[in-house]
């Protein structure tokens, strides 16, 4: 999944060598036993953060952006609906970080959302917002691998 304006529609090539990579680790490494925690693919130009946890509510989640990278969010195991919105006009709900490359907004008045399930992934481009972790009907263990692909 991919959502963009047409204005971005050029901007980035996701089929360039970077994205790539990541696919290929996606299809190739063992997902389901590789440690929690970050992972390198290429240093810090592509690496994989591994994540497990429980979907909670979305009053309990947050949006969040990122600047330096890219988010490919990709389900292993369980699912999660998956907000996203653009970050234009959003009102900031906690200040960037530039070492983890994050933000926080406050609840957007609209937003869309998509379910993720076991071998979906989504695409965040750094002018999206979005809001992982999200229940989809009950609650759910789920296994999350998070490839970061720097701009």
């Amino acid at each position: 999944m991919l959502t963009t304006s047409l204005k971005l529609a050029d901007k980035y090539n996701y089929l360039e060598d970077k994205f790539q990579r990541a696919f290929e680790f996606l299809r190739t490494a063992d997902l389901k036993s590789l440690p929690l925690g970050r992972t390198d693919i290429d240093g810090d130009n592509i690496f994989a953060s591994v994540q497990e946890y429980k979907t909670m509510s979305p009053k309990d989640c947050k949006f969040e952006a990122h600047d330096k990278y890219f988010d490919i969010q990709y389900v292993v195991k369980g699912r999660e609906q998956f907000g996203y919105v653009k970050r234009d006009g959003l009102e900031v709900d906690e200040p960037y970080d530039e070492v983890n490359d994050l933000v926080f907004y406050k609840e957007p008045e609209n937003s869309g959302s998509i379910l993720l399930n076991e071998g979906d992934l989504a695409i965040a481009p750094p002018e999206y917002a979005h809001k992982p972790r999200c229940i989809e009907k009950e609650t759910c263990n789920v296994r999350k691998i998070v490839v970061k692909v720097k701009l």
